[in-house]
């Protein structure tokens, strides 16, 4: 896509420059992806070459420069990563871009400096002279359009159609006319290793729903990224001997990994210690402030003498003042939902040494939340009512509003985090639950410079949250209170998922204690990524809380997978290959045939309907009810003994067979959101066109022929392994308890 778009339009505007200059073709394509958006590197060669401003190329490419590292990171690009790259060449002699925090593009750089081709033709090119070789030509140009006013469209229009300003990458944007979904997942806060119930509790749930709206033809932008300020990351920070930045930086990379493990399908993952951050959480402050919706008071809080520090609500335990709950955190209890003061906890203890703290007076700045609430319960009333709020974040939005708001400290007596710009407040910074949410914001800015189409729309955007249910009242009252308050058109919640808590066994996941599995030894098991999607999606905690457990893991995989799913569809393609030459045989369809047609088309609708309703584990019973459907229909119809019949008893075979792969083909769509290796491998098996993927749930949602009669498909190979019980009684037996790995607990 991106050589045909090239050619057609991007080499005549912007590469004739260069050719000119007798510079190779294919070092001048890459010169300009590398920079990701022609008028971005048009406008930083004006501004370096012409008016001396190399310092501020930076902020014009930031964006671009962002996007790249996303796309270089997945590593499914070989040709563009080095895999089999041979002729890759770089702009890095004549620009010193910003590489810090962008591992995969400096990589991709480095790479291509090697390359005598690309010093040859900066020579060529620049002649020693740095970006000054390029001001003759600079010179007879018009000065480029600033980035700040216009629109970027995506490059999957058609390249005869695109305008030469247009970005070499997708850039989402809301489009008139279509449905626009910008999908959030709650942000994981970077000190630790995410668990499995951690997964499941925000970005995979994220990602199954992204994957299947872009199956629905939804336009639709998908954002995450690690929540990196607070104490927690301080104390971490002291524990490894590292600076905050480092311990950031550290566990930003694990998480990315891990998310990729798991192939987690952000458009973009980013982080909150971005000056985007600082930027739009300082700029929110100020319009609170101007609305007169803070307030001062001096509160009374918890300090830990043995640590020397005042001490954040989640590193405060004690004994819950309402239920009595004896591990209730210093902002919430876990048990009752209700919110707590950490000073009105019972027995209090400091997390990091457990030692009991001191209560000590501060002045801080809070949220009005009272003088908000009107504006909130008349905001609430039409989400909650319009969208797709699950139950739990419902009753729970409800709790809080039932008790009465109170103002919410927004600042924190803390060194690591977004500096608090009132003068009255300078050594203080954002408390976390304010800040946090916020970085949905930045993140999209630091993913496109025209981040307020999506967060300053709220006509045409649907924003979608996903969590579990300990994040609810932050997503539902704190922080839309906070963009109500700011009164700037900000885009707020309109479908709040939240699940419950998935445990592990019979106990909860634990670092310190080596309870349970963690994102980062999922795949040291050896079991692939799907099945463990396929698994965490089928205990999804929707409706209340749910257990990890191998045992079932294992018989799941083994009946589900293996006898039913991979059954059917193995052999509805092992009997095309096996009685028909790998062709799709002619169908004639009988009164039994449509039946099960008919049967399958309302599993489909019925899928339809739970997933767009974000019920993603009931809607996958819907498939799995498929493939038994399509097992009893060979069952009963036993292609291969009719094969050896007369011509009437072939053609019967042939009709089962060709119905059966063209189910199979089905099956392989509607699993694309929850297990997409295997959806992408049973495609590839059946060579099925493009098309059944792009059509199959949109529109109507009609179950379609796709592989018609003498369509020939590929090899055909079992998709799933069986779990033995000795393999599962192992990985029981090493997640069971045996290992230390924290001082914390996850």
């Amino acid at each position: 896509q991106w050589l045909e778009w090239e050619a057609t339009d991007l080499q005549p505007h912007f590469f004739g420059l260069l050719l000119d200059l007798n510079v190779i073709q294919s070092i001048l394509i890459n010169l300009c992806f590398v920079l990701c958006v022609q008028p971005a590197l048009l406008q930083a060669l004006h501004m370096a070459v012409l008016h001396g401003k190399g310092s501020e190329v930076s902020k014009v490419l930031q964006g671009p420069l962002n996007y790249l590292e996303q796309s270089l990171s997945k590593g499914n690009t070989p040709y563009l990563t080095g895999v089999q790259h041979q002729h890759l060449a770089t702009a890095l002699p004549i620009f010193h871009c910003p590489f810090s925090e962008r591992t995969s593009v400096k990589a991709w750089f480095d790479r291509g400096a090697v390359l005598h081709s690309c010093e040859s033709a900066a020579q060529k090119v620049l002649q020693g002279k740095g970006l000054q070789g390029m001001k003759s030509y600079m010179q007879r140009q018009p000065a480029p359009q600033s980035s700040q006013s216009r629109d970027t469209q995506p490059c999957n229009s058609n390249p005869a159609e695109i305008k030469p300003q247009i970005c070499l990458f997708p850039i989402s944007l809301p489009h008139e006319g279509k449905r626009n979904l910008l999908v959030t997942s709650a942000l994981p806060y970077v000190n630790n290793v995410p668990h499995l119930g951690n997964i499941i509790g925000c970005v995979l749930s994220a990602d199954v729903f992204s994957r299947y709206g872009r199956l629905r033809g939804w336009n639709l932008l998908f954002v995450c990224g690690t929540d990196e300020y607070g104490t927690a990351t301080e104390n971490k920070a002291r524990e490894e001997g590292l600076t905050p930045q480092q311990i950031c930086d550290k566990y930003h990379a694990i998480h990315s990994s891990i998310y990729k493990w798991f192939q987690i399908d952000f458009d973009f993952f980013g982080r909150t210690t971005t000056e985007k951050q600082t930027e739009i959480a300082q700029d929110i402050f100020w319009r609170i402030h101007k609305h007169g919706f803070l307030i001062e008071d001096t509160v009374e809080q918890l300090r830990c003498e043995k640590c020397q520090r005042f001490l954040a609500d989640r590193f405060v335990e004690g004994i819950c003042p309402h239920c009595s709950y004896p591990e209730a955190r210093g902002d919430q209890c876990d048990k009752c939902g209700r919110l707590i003061n950490a000073v009105e906890l019972r027995e209090p203890q400091c997390k990091v040494c457990r030692q009991t703290p001191v209560v000590r007076s501060s002045k801080h700045l809070f949220l009005d939340l009272p003088k908000l609430e009107p504006q909130l319960e008349q905001w609430l009333e039409k989400s909650t009512s319009t969208g797709d709020w699950t139950a739990n974040a419902k009753q729970i939005t409800r709790s809080w509003l039932r008790d009465g708001l109170k103002p919410r400290c927004i600042t924190r007596d803390l060194r690591w985090g977004t500096p608090v710009p009132h003068p009255d407040f300078k050594e203080k910074v954002f408390y976390v639950w304010f800040d946090a949410p916020i970085g949905y914001l930045s993140i999209t800015a630091n993913y496109t410079d025209k981040w307020e189409k999506w967060w300053k729309n709220p006509h045409q955007v649907e924003l979608y949250n996903f969590m579990a249910k300990d994040n609810v009242p932050f997503h539902s009252v704190v922080f839309p209170c906070s963009l109500l308050g700011a009164q700037d058109n900000y885009t707020l919640v309109s479908h709040l998922i939240a699940t419950e808590y998935l445990n592990y066994e019979d106990t909860k996941f634990s670092k310190s204690r080596g309870v349970g599995v963690f994102g980062d030894m999922a795949k040291d098991t050896g079991i692939p990524s799907d099945v463990w999607r396929f698994y965490l999606l089928y205990v999804r905690p929707e409706g209340q809380d749910s257990a990890f457990s191998w045992a079932d893991m294992a018989l799941k995989n083994n009946s589900e997978l293996l006898n039913n799913l991979g059954n059917f569809i193995n052999r509805a393609g092992m009997f095309v290959t096996k009685f028909f030459e790998g062709c799709v045989p002619a169908m004639e369809l009988q009164q039994e045939d449509k039946k099960l047609l008919a049967l399958v088309g309302w599993e489909l609708q019925q899928y339809i309907q739970l997933m767009d309703k974000v019920k993603i584990r009931d809607a996958l019973r819907h498939i799995l009810n498929i493939s038994r459907h399509g097992n009893q229909y060979i069952q009963v119809n036993e292609p291969w003994k009719k094969i050896k019949g007369g011509d009437t008893e072939r053609q019967r075979a042939g009709t089962v067979t060709g119905v059966s792969v063209n189910i199979a083909c089905l099956l392989s769509v509607m699993l694309l959101p929850y297990m997409p290796t295997v959806s992408q491998t049973i495609r590839d098996q059946l060579n099925a066109p493009q098309s059944c993927v792009n059509t199959m749930l949109q529109g109507t949602g009609t179950f379609v022929c796709s592989l018609s009669a003498g369509h020939r498909i590929g090899t055909v190979s079992p998709l799933f392994q069986k779990l033995e019980v000795d393999q599962i009684e192992a990985l029981k037996k090493r997640f069971g308890g045996q290992q230390v790995f924290d001082v914390y607990d996850a």
